[in-house]
């Protein structure tokens, strides 16, 4: 799964007339170069949730046969944030763990990693794998901690999410289709249990958020896209 269904209110004024995820670096859309990763990771069957602008995303991507996959949307009439946009596409999700990304990083993860660690989340003893990176000079305060694979809410090296994370579908198991809900809120009882997992990715990974970090990748991949 996909998010692509927030405001953008950070990417303000660009996200007014075109939506985040649709925001082009090295000449084509953020979103795109996810899609093409995960296609050659293996993940061909995608969802998009939509809302803000979400007819402009659906008409870019259509049913993703350009890029190799077949795409479902989820819609929103209003952004029901990450927990409660993943909740709301469950009957599109499947049964089985699913893969979720933001649709506005930019990053070199080997997504073929997640497909082994999926599989293990499907014993039941695992609700959800993070992959976390260093702290980004916006972010210094960190989100989660990592320890021996375990990732927890508190502790004394708290590292950021990536916004790549896998999950069971049971951890939204009490959220109402078309309410909202914070990840958050469903993964720090799931942690205090012991239930979440997770990795370090050192490589590539830029939070697309503002319109600064936007041109600052633009200028890094010297308008050539290198994913």
């Amino acid at each position: 799964m996909i998010l692509a269904a927030g405001r953008g209110e950070r990417m303000r004024p660009l996200s007014d007339r075109v939506p985040k995820a649709l925001l082009a670096v090295g000449g084509r859309p953020l979103v795109a170069h996810l899609i093409d990763r995960l296609a050659r990771a293996g993940f061909t069957d995608l969802v998009v949730n939509v809302s803000h602008l979400g007819e402009l995303i659906e008409r870019e991507l259509g049913d993703g046969a350009r890029h190799g996959v077949r795409i479902a949307y989820s819609r929103e009439a209003e952004p029901l944030e990450t927990g409660g946009g993943i909740a709301n596409a469950l009957p599109l999700l499947g049964e089985a763990p699913f893969v979720v990304l933001n649709s506005d990083i930019y990053c070199d993860f080997d997504f073929a990693r997640l497909a082994p660690v999926a599989a293990h989340l499907a014993s039941g003893a695992v609700a959800a794998h993070l992959v976390l990176v260093g702290n980004p000079p916006h972010h210094p305060a960190g989100d989660f901690c990592l320890h021996r694979g375990k990732v927890a809410a508190d502790g004394p090296r708290r590292l950021t999410f990536s916004g790549i994370g896998i999950y069971a579908p049971a951890l939204f198991a009490g959220v109402a289709r078309g309410t909202r809900c914070q990840l958050a809120a469903l993964l720090r009882p799931a942690m205090a249990q012991g239930c979440v997992s997770g990795e370090r990715h050192r490589g590539q990974w830029v939070d697309v958020g503002t319109p600064q970090r936007l041109a600052a990748l633009e200028r890094l991949l010297g308008g050539v896209d290198r994913a």
